[in-house]
């Protein structure tokens, strides 16, 4: 009865996941090439209508308006960046998603297709990224996702990579296109020699499995020459820019302070 109940509440917030479940808005943070100096993609954060975090946000999801939050926060955030001109600028946006709220990939994916076409976002400059990994019910469930998602155009990438179950094991299954370095392993990584050894080897790894590799929460200016001789050239962080609510931040980079 319980997994009928579910799959009720999941048909239902796809069918109808335009009506919030409680307000909230987006802020955006860009993700900067620090090679082509230009932004890669603006990654979409949840936030209160009043600037509260996204802590205050998360903290009003439950088990029962999970999957309408879900999709309220897919339509959000490609609407707001719609309105803020992000296609005209070039770059992606980058959507969080709960891989627990998707019951049919196929299903579920249908109001995300419905309002990109309506404010005529290229499907191609979405990427998603999976959070909360070890919430998947099973590595199947998640290679279903991913395999629809790129049948729509999209691309998936995989947060906090290094950290809980989102390491190596999951990486050797799930064709990622992206991977976001866990901000543990960047913070003052220049003055931690192992650290700097183990993202050296996932830069590397990237070039041989040719994903893009992501390094968040980059805050200092020896972190970032640090990770830049690493060979990284996507970052993101506080040093380029702080997220905008309900805007898009121009990053600086550390050469044009």
């Amino acid at each position: 009865m319980e997994v009928l109940q579910q799959r009720e509440s999941a048909c239902n917030a796809c069918k109808d996941g335009h009506s919030e479940p409680f307000p909230f808005t987006m802020a955006f943070q860009p993700i900067v090439n620090v090679e082509a100096s230009c932004v890669y993609a603006y990654e979409a954060l949840v936030r209160g209508p009043e600037q509260q975090s996204a802590a205050f946000v998360l903290g009003q999801v439950n088990d029962e308006n999970l999957y309408a939050f879900d999709q309220s926060c897919r339509v959000k955030a490609i609407t707001l960046a719609s309105q803020l001109g992000l296609v005209e600028t070039g770059a992606m946006l980058s959507i969080n998603f709960l891989p627990g709220a998707i019951y049919s990939p196929a299903a579920c994916i249908q109001l995300t297709l419905k309002t990109a076409r309506a404010v005529n976002f290229p499907l191609d400059r979405l990427i998603f990224e999976i959070v909360e990994v070890e919430k998947v019910a099973s590595p199947r469930h998640l290679m279903d996702i991913f395999t629809e998602y790129r049948k729509c155009g999209f691309r998936v990438a995989l947060d906090d990579f290094g950290a809980g179950w989102a390491g190596l094991g999951l990486l050797a299954d799930v064709p990622a296109d992206a991977v976001k370095i866990d901000i543990d392993l960047i913070r003052g990584i220049h003055n931690r020699p192992r650290a700097l050894a183990i993202v050296e080897s996932i830069a590397r790894l990237s070039e041989s499995l040719h994903f893009n590799l992501v390094a968040e929460g980059v805050e200092t200016f020896d972190e970032y020459l640090a990770l830049r001789d690493c060979g990284i050239k996507l970052m993101q962080g506080y040093l380029f820019a702080r997220p905008g609510f309900e805007s898009l931040p121009i990053p600086t980079l550390p050469g044009q302070r």
